[in-house]
Protein backbone atom coordinates (compact mmCIF):
# COMPACT_ATOMS: atom_id res chain seq x y z
CA UNK A 1 0.00 0.00 0.00
CA UNK A 2 1.63 3.53 -1.20
CA UNK A 3 1.60 6.65 1.20
CA UNK A 4 1.06 4.55 4.65
CA UNK A 5 3.77 5.45 7.15
CA UNK A 6 6.31 3.15 8.05
CA UNK A 7 5.62 1.03 11.19
CA UNK A 8 7.60 2.16 14.17
CA UNK A 9 8.84 0.33 17.35
CA UNK A 10 10.07 1.90 20.24
CA UNK A 11 11.80 -0.37 22.86
CA UNK A 12 14.57 -0.55 25.52
CA UNK A 13 18.22 -0.38 24.29
CA UNK A 14 20.77 -2.56 26.25
CA UNK A 15 23.85 -0.73 27.44
CA UNK A 16 26.45 -2.88 24.92
CA UNK A 17 23.92 -1.70 21.89
CA UNK A 18 24.53 1.71 23.16
CA UNK A 19 28.09 2.07 22.91
CA UNK A 20 28.54 -0.17 19.47
CA UNK A 21 25.89 2.13 18.72
CA UNK A 22 27.18 5.75 19.74
CA UNK A 23 27.88 7.02 16.71
CA UNK A 24 24.65 6.56 15.02
CA UNK A 25 22.59 7.65 18.26
CA UNK A 26 25.21 10.80 18.26
CA UNK A 27 24.34 11.80 14.75
CA UNK A 28 20.58 12.54 15.70
CA UNK A 29 21.46 14.10 18.86
CA UNK A 30 23.71 16.58 16.34
CA UNK A 31 20.55 16.71 13.92
CA UNK A 32 17.89 16.90 16.40
CA UNK A 33 20.41 20.05 18.02
CA UNK A 34 21.05 21.45 14.89
CA UNK A 35 25.29 20.92 15.80
CA UNK A 36 28.24 20.41 13.88
CA UNK A 37 29.85 17.77 13.01
CA UNK A 38 32.67 18.88 15.83
CA UNK A 39 30.40 19.02 18.87
CA UNK A 40 28.71 15.82 18.47
CA UNK A 41 32.34 14.02 18.01
CA UNK A 42 32.82 15.77 21.63
CA UNK A 43 30.42 14.10 22.78
CA UNK A 44 31.41 10.82 22.63
CA UNK A 45 33.39 10.22 25.42
CA UNK A 46 30.69 11.75 27.48
CA UNK A 47 27.95 9.58 26.14
CA UNK A 48 30.28 6.26 27.24
CA UNK A 49 30.98 7.81 30.88
CA UNK A 50 27.30 7.87 30.63
CA UNK A 51 26.70 4.55 30.05
CA UNK A 52 28.79 3.66 33.22
CA UNK A 53 26.64 5.30 35.60
CA UNK A 54 24.32 3.87 38.30
CA UNK A 55 20.52 3.63 37.04
CA UNK A 56 21.52 3.89 33.06
CA UNK A 57 18.86 3.23 30.96
CA UNK A 58 17.97 4.07 27.44
CA UNK A 59 15.20 3.39 24.65
CA UNK A 60 15.12 3.80 21.07
CA UNK A 61 12.79 4.42 18.01
CA UNK A 62 13.35 2.35 14.94
CA UNK A 63 11.27 2.64 11.83
CA UNK A 64 10.90 -0.15 9.37
CA UNK A 65 12.94 0.49 5.92
CA UNK A 66 11.76 -0.10 2.63
CA UNK A 67 13.98 -3.52 2.41
CA UNK A 68 12.63 -4.77 5.12
CA UNK A 69 14.88 -3.64 8.17
CA UNK A 70 15.01 -0.98 10.62
CA UNK A 71 16.57 2.16 11.33
CA UNK A 72 17.08 4.41 14.44
CA UNK A 73 15.46 7.49 14.51
CA UNK A 74 15.22 8.54 17.99
CA UNK A 75 16.71 7.73 21.35
CA UNK A 76 16.42 8.84 24.98
CA UNK A 77 18.87 7.83 28.28
CA UNK A 78 19.31 8.46 31.69
CA UNK A 79 20.47 7.81 35.04
CA UNK A 80 20.66 8.30 38.92
CA UNK A 81 21.77 12.29 39.60
CA UNK A 82 24.67 11.97 42.01
CA UNK A 83 27.01 14.45 43.24
CA UNK A 84 30.17 15.14 41.73
CA UNK A 85 28.47 14.46 38.28
CA UNK A 86 28.70 17.51 36.08
CA UNK A 87 24.95 18.34 35.28
CA UNK A 88 24.02 17.65 38.90
CA UNK A 89 26.36 19.96 40.10
CA UNK A 90 25.34 22.48 38.03
CA UNK A 91 21.32 22.27 38.94
CA UNK A 92 22.36 22.68 42.59
CA UNK A 93 24.23 25.77 41.93
CA UNK A 94 21.04 26.91 40.00
CA UNK A 95 17.92 25.95 41.86
CA UNK A 96 17.17 27.48 45.91
CA UNK A 97 17.77 24.83 48.97
CA UNK A 98 14.72 24.23 49.22
CA UNK A 99 14.24 23.02 45.22
CA UNK A 100 17.40 21.05 45.96
CA UNK A 101 15.76 19.04 48.84
CA UNK A 102 12.51 18.36 47.22
CA UNK A 103 14.01 17.72 43.86
CA UNK A 104 17.62 16.09 43.90
CA UNK A 105 17.86 13.51 46.03
CA UNK A 106 17.23 10.17 44.38
CA UNK A 107 15.92 11.84 41.15
CA UNK A 108 16.45 10.20 37.59
CA UNK A 109 17.89 12.64 35.04
CA UNK A 110 16.13 12.61 31.33
CA UNK A 111 19.93 13.23 29.69
CA UNK A 112 19.36 13.08 25.96
CA UNK A 113 15.77 12.73 24.24
CA UNK A 114 16.24 13.47 20.64
CA UNK A 115 13.97 12.26 17.40
CA UNK A 116 15.63 13.13 13.69
CA UNK A 117 14.01 16.48 12.36
CA UNK A 118 12.18 14.37 9.42
CA UNK A 119 10.52 12.60 12.34
CA UNK A 120 9.31 15.06 14.37
CA UNK A 121 5.51 16.05 15.22
CA UNK A 122 4.78 11.88 15.15
CA UNK A 123 4.53 11.60 18.70
CA UNK A 124 7.67 9.77 18.77
CA UNK A 125 9.57 11.93 21.89
CA UNK A 126 6.47 11.10 23.95
CA UNK A 127 6.40 7.76 23.19
CA UNK A 128 10.28 7.92 24.22
CA UNK A 129 9.71 10.02 26.98
CA UNK A 130 7.36 7.51 28.17
CA UNK A 131 9.25 4.32 27.64
CA UNK A 132 12.49 5.85 29.53
CA UNK A 133 10.69 6.81 32.50
CA UNK A 134 8.01 3.43 32.83
CA UNK A 135 8.49 1.68 35.91
CA UNK A 136 11.14 3.85 37.62
CA UNK A 137 11.48 3.43 41.56
CA UNK A 138 13.03 7.32 41.92
CA UNK A 139 10.42 10.10 43.33
CA UNK A 140 10.68 12.31 40.28
CA UNK A 141 12.47 12.81 36.73
CA UNK A 142 14.29 16.00 36.10
CA UNK A 143 16.11 17.70 32.42
CA UNK A 144 17.08 20.96 31.02
CA UNK A 145 16.02 21.94 27.68
CA UNK A 146 16.63 25.24 25.99
CA UNK A 147 14.53 27.58 27.75
CA UNK A 148 12.31 28.71 24.40
CA UNK A 149 9.03 27.62 23.08
CA UNK A 150 9.84 24.28 21.25
CA UNK A 151 8.18 21.42 20.51
CA UNK A 152 10.28 19.85 23.50
CA UNK A 153 8.91 21.98 25.82
CA UNK A 154 5.69 22.03 25.06
CA UNK A 155 5.54 18.17 25.25
CA UNK A 156 7.03 18.25 28.99
CA UNK A 157 5.02 20.85 30.36
CA UNK A 158 2.09 18.35 29.01
CA UNK A 159 3.21 15.70 30.22
CA UNK A 160 3.49 17.24 33.67
CA UNK A 161 7.29 18.62 34.26
CA UNK A 162 6.85 21.90 36.14
CA UNK A 163 9.76 25.08 36.28
CA UNK A 164 12.64 24.31 38.89
CA UNK A 165 14.82 27.16 37.31
CA UNK A 166 14.58 29.34 34.15
CA UNK A 167 17.13 31.38 31.85
CA UNK A 168 19.86 29.55 33.80
CA UNK A 169 23.13 29.35 31.96
CA UNK A 170 25.04 26.47 31.28
CA UNK A 171 28.81 27.13 31.39
CA UNK A 172 30.04 27.07 27.76
CA UNK A 173 26.41 27.57 26.23
CA UNK A 174 25.54 30.66 25.63
CA UNK A 175 21.40 29.81 25.60
CA UNK A 176 19.53 29.90 28.70
CA UNK A 177 18.00 26.65 29.61
CA UNK A 178 14.99 25.96 32.06
CA UNK A 179 15.03 22.76 34.32
CA UNK A 180 12.55 20.61 34.94
CA UNK A 181 11.06 18.17 37.44
CA UNK A 182 8.05 15.51 37.31
CA UNK A 183 7.56 13.51 39.49
CA UNK A 184 6.98 9.71 38.83
CA UNK A 185 5.19 7.92 38.01
CA UNK A 186 5.30 10.14 34.90
CA UNK A 187 1.39 10.61 34.28
CA UNK A 188 -0.02 9.46 30.87
CA UNK A 189 -1.00 12.35 28.52
CA UNK A 190 -4.29 13.46 28.35
CA UNK A 191 -6.36 13.06 25.10
CA UNK A 192 -6.59 16.71 24.49
CA UNK A 193 -2.54 16.86 24.56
Amino acid sequence: MTGTAPATRVTSLPTPWMRDHLHEVLAIYGAAMGYGDSVVAGRYGYAIQHTEREGFRAVGAFVETPEGGERLVGFGYGYLVASGQWWHDQVRQALDRRTVKQWLPGAFEVCELHVLPDQQSRGLGRQLLHALLEDLDQPAALLSTPDTDTKAFRLYRADGFVDLARGYHFPGDARPFAILGVRLPLRPPSPRD
